[in-house]
């Protein structure tokens, strides 16, 4: 039976593909106000700001690919039983041809209804939008399929189900500050090793990490050196 690898990965992991990030210095934060596009007040102020804000987002995807640490990730499982929890919206991760992908914060190319968030559709890559009046089955106007802030993670218990499985668990490229998913470290089992992939210092309050000072893609490389040897 194969060790049961489990990975969570963050905006560093996309970075390499050419997705701007949220947090860093120039990242899409400082263009865009949080509480103006990833809270459910600010989609009720100005939907149609929200909307763009995601179209441009879901036309950026569509401009990139997957790096070689998404494509990394994928031929480790050949060895290992491998379990992604991103929390990117991109779907990167699947583009490359991971098999088991979990979304903690949503998913870029999905739309959900507003009225029943039961109702999730994929999102026409040729359209790649969500515009005013475009509606649910139900006649309600759809959103994003996006986490926002100060709404519940459905997917976190899952999450952490299959984080207490793990026979190793690797973090790469989050900084380990975002809420609950940060708190996934806690779920590891104190004796399952864990490897952190990120040129930066990380703040996990933990000591028992291996920290690979590598980007994504130079990290995967060195990770499955490390558990291939």
């Amino acid at each position: 039976m194969k060790k049961r690898l489990v990975v969570l990965t963050g905006a560093g992991m996309s970075a390499e593909s050419g997705i701007s990030t949220f947090r860093d210095s120039g990242g899409l934060w400082d263009k865009y106000p949080v509480e103006q596009v990833a809270t459910p007040e600010g989609f009720r102020a100005n939907p149609e700001l929200v909307l763009n804000f995601y179209n441009i987002r879901r036309r950026e995807l569509l401009s990139v690919k997957p790096n070689e640490g998404h494509y990394g990730l994928v031929d480790l499982e050949k060895h290992f039983e491998v379990n992604i929890i991103t929390q990117n919206i991109d779907n990167l991760h699947e583009q490359a041809g991971s098999s088991s992908v979990i979304h903690l914060h949503g998913e870029l190319m999905k739309s959900r209804s507003t009225a029943d968030e039961s109702l999730v559709y994929d999102i026409d890559p040729e359209k790649c939008e969500i515009l005013l009046g475009d509606t649910c089955e139900k006649g309600s106007q759809l959103r994003p399929h996006i986490v926002w802030f100060g709404e519940m993670v459905p997917m976190m218990s899952v999450a952490e189900e299959i984080t207490r499985k793990a026979d190793i668990f690797v973090i790469i490229g989050t900084s380990m500050n975002v809420y609950p998913a940060a708190g996934l470290l806690h779920d590891v089992k104190y004796d399952t090793p864990v490897y952190l992939i990120d040129p930066k210092d990380v703040n996990t309050g933990r000591r028992d990490i291996h920290h690979i000072r590598m980007g994504a893609s130079e990290g995967v490389k060195e990770l499955k050196k490390i558990l291939l040897t």
